[in-house]
C-alpha cells in the first residue's frame, strides 16, 4: 500500500494544452472550416454525424481491452496516440457542432452548480 502511495507521488500531474481556451479553440476550428469553404457541409446534422463517427472510432480503440486503468496502462505507445488523435477529432467536431447550432458549451460554473 505504501510502494502505490509513493508512486502516486513522484506521478507529474497531467495538464492539458495551456494557454488554449475553448473559445480560441473555437475560433481555430471556425477559421479552419471557413479557409476551406466547409460550412456548407458543417450543418449540425452532419456535425453530429461526424461526432458520433468519431466517438465510435475512439470507442473501437477500447473494444476487447476489459477495464482500463488511468493512464491507459494497458495501452502501447501507438495505441495511446491514437486515443489521444481520436479525442482531438471529437472535441473539434463537437466544438464545430455547437458553433454551428450557437450555443455555447456549457460553462464550468454552471456544471459545478448542477452537480452540487
Amino acid at each position: 500500500m505504501e510502494n502505490q502511495s509513493n508512486s502516486k507521488q513522484t506521478q507529474q500531474e497531467h495538464t492539458f494544452t495551456e494557454g488554449l481556451s475553448f473559445e480560441g479553440f473555437r475560433q481555430i476550428m471556425k477559421n479552419f472550416a471557413n479557409d476551406r469553404d466547409w460550412n456548407q457541409y458543417h450543418t449540425p446534422r452532419n456535425l453530429l454525424l461526424a461526432f458520433t463517427g468519431e466517438v465510435g472510432e475512439l470507442c473501437e480503440l477500447f473494444q476487447w481491452k476489459g477495464e482500463v486503468s488511468e493512464g491507459l496502462p494497458e495501452f502501447s505507445e501507438e495505441e495511446k496516440i491514437r486515443v489521444g488523435e481520436e479525442m482531438a477529432d471529437c472535441l473539434a467536431y463537437l466544438t464545430r457542432l455547437a458553433d454551428q447550432c450557437k450555443i455555447g458549451i456549457i460553462q464550468l460554473k454552471q456544471y459545478q452548480e448542477k452537480w452540487k
